[in-house]
This record gives C-alpha cells, sequence and structure tokens, in this order.
C-alpha cells in the first residue's frame, strides 16, 4: 500500500476496521523505510526553507489520535531540522473558561500560523466532535437551548468545519490531517509499558483507562469525523501507528506531498534590486 491508499478525500468511505495498524500488509523493509525517513526530512527542511522565504502560502497540519498512538513522538521526530522560526507547535487541552465563552473555533484562529510558516496542531479542533461528542460535554455549555437541543448538533458542526478548512484553503492554507490509527492492543502495550518505566510514569493518568473502556465510541465517533470533513482541499490520512518507525515514514511522506504541491520559490529580486546586489559584491570584492 502507498500513501494514496491511507488518504481519504471524500470520494471514499472510511471503515476504520478494514485499515491495518502496522506494515505487514504493506511488505516493507525496515531499513529502507528508515532511510527513505531521513531523506524526506531532509527535503522537508528544504521545501520549509523556501515556503518561509516565499510567504505565500501557509501549512496547517491537523494531528489526531487516540491515547498513547505517538503524537508527541511524531512530532519530534518527522520535523526534525525544520528551523523553528518557520513552525508554529499548538497542544490543544482542555478549553478555559476564557475559551468555552467563545465560539468553538476562537481559540483555534488564535493559533493559526502566518502565511510562510508551518502550523502543528497536537489536538486540535476536531477534539469539539471526538471527546465532546463521546461523553456529551456540549449539554453542559453555556448556550441558548435552541441550539443545545438541535438533533443535529455534531451534523452542523461538521459542517461548521468543512466551512472553515475551505476558508483557509481560500485564504491560501493548505491542510494535511492526520490520524494515527492505533490498535487497541498496541495501546495497552504503550500503557504498560508506561506504568512500569519509573522515567515514563509522568506520561500516564489513571483517566486514561475510563477513556480506553470508551474505545468503541471513540473509534465510532472518528470515523463519523473523518467521513464528514474529507475532502480535496483538506484530505485526511488514515496511518498505521503500531510501529513508530513505519508511521514516522508515511507522516513525513504526507507533509512532504503537500509542499511538493505548494512549490514554493524563493523571491526572485527585481532588476533593480539585483542590479544593486551585483555593485555590492564588487564593491567587497575592491576591499
Amino acid at each position: 500500500m502507498s500513501l494514496k491508499n491511507y488518504c481519504f478525500d471524500g470520494s471514499q468511505k472510511l471503515s476504520l476496521h478494514k485499515l491495518p495498524h502496522d506494515s505487514k500488509k504493506d511488505n516493507v523493509n525496515k531499513e529502507t523505510i528508515l532511510a527513505k525517513t531521513a531523506k524526506n526530512e531532509q527535503e522537508i527542511s528544504l521545501l520549509q526553507d523556501k515556503l518561509y522565504a516565499d510567504g505565500k502560502e501557509g501549512l496547517l497540519i491537523v494531528l489526531q489520535a487516540m491515547d498513547a498512538a505517538g503524537k508527541d513522538s511524531t512530532v519530534k521526530h518527522v520535523m526534525t531540522g525544520v528551523n523553528p522560526q518557520g513552525i508554529d507547535v499548538y497542544s490543544f487541552k482542555q478549553p478555559s473558561k476564557e475559551e468555552m465563552s467563545h465560539d468553538f473555533l476562537w481559540r483555534v484562529n488564535k493559533a493559526l500560523p502566518a502565511r510562510g510558516k508551518i502550523g502543528l496542531l497536537n489536538r486540535s479542533y476536531y477534539e469539539d466532535v471526538l471527546v465532546v461528542k463521546v461523553h456529551n460535554l456540549y449539554k453542559t455549555y453555556n448556550m441558548a437551548e435552541r441550539c443545545l437541543e438541535d438533533k443535529a448538533f455534531f451534523e452542523k458542526r461538521y459542517r461548521h468545519i468543512s466551512n472553515y478548512e475551505e476558508y483557509l484553503y481560500d485564504s491560501s492554507y493548505r491542510i494535511v490531517k492526520i490520524f494515527l490509527n492505533v490498535s487497541k492492543d498496541a495501546q495497552k502495550k504503550r500503557f504498560l509499558e508506561r506504568i512500569n518505566d519509573k522515567e515514563k510514569n509522568w506520561k500516564f493518568s489513571s483517566s486514561d483507562l475510563s477513556e480506553r473502556a470508551l474505545w468503541d465510541d471513540y473509534q465510532e465517533a472518528y470515523e463519523d469525523a473523518i467521513n464528514s470533513t474529507a475532502s480535496k482541499h483538506a484530505p485526511w490520512y488514515v496511518l498505521p501507528a503500531d510501529q513508530k518507525w513505519y508511521t514516522r515514514y508515511l507522516v513525513s511522506e504526507a507533509i512532504l506531498k503537500t509542499l511538493k504541491e505548494i512549490d514554493p520559490q524563493y523571491p526572485k529580486l527585481p532588476d533593480e534590486q539585483a542590479a544593486l546586489l551585483q555593485k555590492s559584491k564588487e564593491a567587497l570584492d575592491k576591499e
């Protein structure tokens, strides 16, 4: 399977249970994949430099996953070599009181990168149709009854998200949405590693188990969200996440593919400025 087999752009429906969680079906060689990942990271670094210099388009990467799927390590490894000045990483936590007093996309707008930069959202506005849906949190919102009693509450949110992503695309942003598709068995293994390794204890919370108990509900919520918001200009990449080395490769492929589509270029100086540059060079050569 190639990256396109994990890409959902609205042309086909996602069935999560049909997708693999590891590389076995793809029949790949680990050493080859690691070498390709390293090459991709170099290309991403070069294109990111051009993107920053060009300043015409921004790239927004949305990263979603179940607990212990490897979001943090994916960010750390795939963005190796990227100039820190050209990327903004924002982790969405439980919304604050101030954020709850605004519309659900308000805090997202504040986190958007300027054009020319890469913005990486570790969790995102999709939490409002995931954890909010699974736990029925919207019923506690301080909103007009006409909003909360609407049976189409989440269908409308899917539409708002799709419209928002189209708005961003029309505002010169590209969007890459990634779901790290970890298996329940792999999550269990990683939870146990966090419990057994004292240096990883801080990563585990008892609430992780209560969320794990809702595994099927979350799988359904993710499937609904992805199918309702996948589009040509904002596709979803549902990537196997049981083997981190393979996940990082596929993530790097998705980011590199989009950067190549943007095709950023270093700005070309006007003739007048180019002539001044040449004079400066001649002056320096004479010293």
